[in-house]
Formats: structure tokens, sequence, C-alpha cells
């Protein structure tokens, strides 16, 4: 019998099918219900801690590093002030409420109870077997927490164990480029497939004349040209992250298999389809506005 090769894409392809549906829960409004319960009610503060609370209360230096493309002085203002309202083992209980709650909206309950769903949560914790903690450290940190039982559950918490896990390696390939966050963003909204910008002011803590600083940086350095858009040289770049990134992080998919990464795909993709059709993303979040 012959086995399928793993073709170049299919672990970045796999990756942006659990993504999908990994990322609805930071805007459901669950997540702000259940943070909002423990005293945690300001947008930014549930965002930086929902995502950090499993390295532990740590400050704001260890967040702005390893999220890469907030600004500090934005993180500073909610952490670590948001450990003395609720501490990292609540924050993680409310966000497992939060995601359970929300993927029972956006999925219903018979897909969440169905076969599908556990073959799913089997893959997926299948392939991040093979993730590395060595310079990974969200990763590291929700590889520490325990598997839930719920098949949806499990699967959510396979498909973050990936997400971080490719994410990190995606930061380090950043600095590698020499991108800071910022200029991450501009360049990502380049390609068409990132936030617009009023998003990165929003979420991230950037203003219009450090968005227009960046710009002009990227221009001197020939990855942009006059009207904001990628060069060839500023394409090749962004591919060659892209590239780069999915060598660090084809351990978990050739770990799980070509067969099982396309069904893993094929479910996943399913999943997040159903979870797109039933309004899981702010209309206005992508593109260039």
């Amino acid at each position: 019998m012959t086995t399928a090769v793993l073709e170049p894409r299919a672990g970045r392809r796999c990756h942006n099918a659990l993504n999908s549906l990994h990322a609805t829960h930071y805007f459901a409004p669950e997540l702000g219900k259940e943070l909002g319960a423990i005293g945690i009610a300001d947008p930014r503060a549930v965002n930086f801690a929902v995502r950090s609370a499993a390295l532990g209360p740590v400050g704001a230096g260890t967040v702005a590093a390893a999220f890469y493309n907030y600004t500090y002085e934005l993180v500073a203002r909610h952490v670590p002030a948001v450990w003395e309202i609720a501490g990292p083992a609540d924050v993680l209980a409310a966000r497992t409420r939060a995601v359970d709650a929300s993927l029972r909206r956006l999925l219903g309950a018979e897909l969440l109870a169905s076969a599908e769903m556990a073959e799913a949560a089997g893959l997926a914790l299948k392939a991040s077997e093979a993730c590395s903690r060595a310079g990974r450290p969200l990763y590291a940190g929700h590889a520490d927490l325990p598997v839930p039982e719920e098949p949806h559950l499990a699967y959510w918490h396979a498909a973050t164990l990936l997400r971080e896990h490719r994410g990190d390696g995606h930061v380090a390939m950043l600095v590698s480029a020499g991108l800071d966050g910022l200029e991450a963003l501009v360049t990502h909204t380049a390609t068409g497939k990132g936030m617009t910008p009023k998003w990165v002011f929003t979420t991230r803590g950037w203003t219009r004349q450090e968005w227009d600083a960046a710009v002009a940086r990227l221009h001197e350095r020939g990855l942009l040209d006059a009207d904001g858009e990628l060069t060839e040289q500023g394409a090749a770049l962004r591919q060659e992250i892209e590239a780069e990134t999915d060598r660090l992080d084809r351990a978990p998919y050739e770990h799980l298999g070509a067969e099982d990464v396309a069904r893993l795909t094929e479910l996943a993709g399913g999943f997040a389809r159903t979870a797109l059709s039933a309004g899981a993303f702010p209309a206005d979040l992508l593109g260039k506005q």
C-alpha cells in the first residue's frame, strides 16, 4: 500500500480551517458575558486575559512579546492589573464556559454530538502530539492544560494547541525577517487577507500616525509601493515568511499523515463554514478599508 505524501501547504490549509473556528470565540458575546461575571469587563482586558491565562499571572512584557502585534502601552493598561480582578484559573474556566456556549449557538447541539465532531477531535489531538514546546511560549502554556472530555471542547482545545504552535513559529519568522509587530500587520493587510486598518487601531492600540510611519519604513525598504501595495520584493518576503512558518509547523501534520490531514481539513472546513454562516465574525473585520 502506497502512503500519500503530505503536500507542502497541506498543513497550512488544515491550520487555517481549524483556526477559523478557534477564532470565533474572540468575537462571541458569550466571552464578554462569562468574563464580565468574574469582574473583567473591558473587551481588551478580556482578550489579553483569556489568551495569556495559560502562562500564569504574567506581566505586560511577556504578553506583548508573545502576542507580538499589540502595542506594549495598550497591554500595560490591562496587564498585570487584570490578575488582581481574577486569577488565571478562573479566567480559563470562564473561557471554557464561553467556548461551550458559543459553539452550541454557532454549530448546534446535533453537530456537537456527532460522530464527525468526535472524529475531528481525535484527529486534531493526534496532530498536536507532535507539537514542540521549544521556543513556543503560548503553545507550551496551553499544552500544560488538561484535555476536556466533551468532543467539541477537546476539538477546540486541540485547535488552540495547533494554532498557538504555528503562531509562535510565525512570530519567530517575522523577527527573522526584520518586521516589527505593526509592520507585520501592514504587510499582511497589503496581501488582502489581513485586518482592516480600523480594526488594527481599535484592537491593537496603534495610531494612524504610527501606521503611516510603518508604511514609510516599508516603502523605504522596497516592500511597499507608493500606493501601499506590496512590491515584488514585498510579496516575495511574505511568501517566504509563510513558507518558513509551514516548515516550522510541519511536524504535527506529518505525524497525522496526508490522508488524515485531508480528512481533518474537510471536517474543520465544514465546521468553520457553519459558524461563518451563523454570523461568527464581524462583517468589517477583513479586507482593506
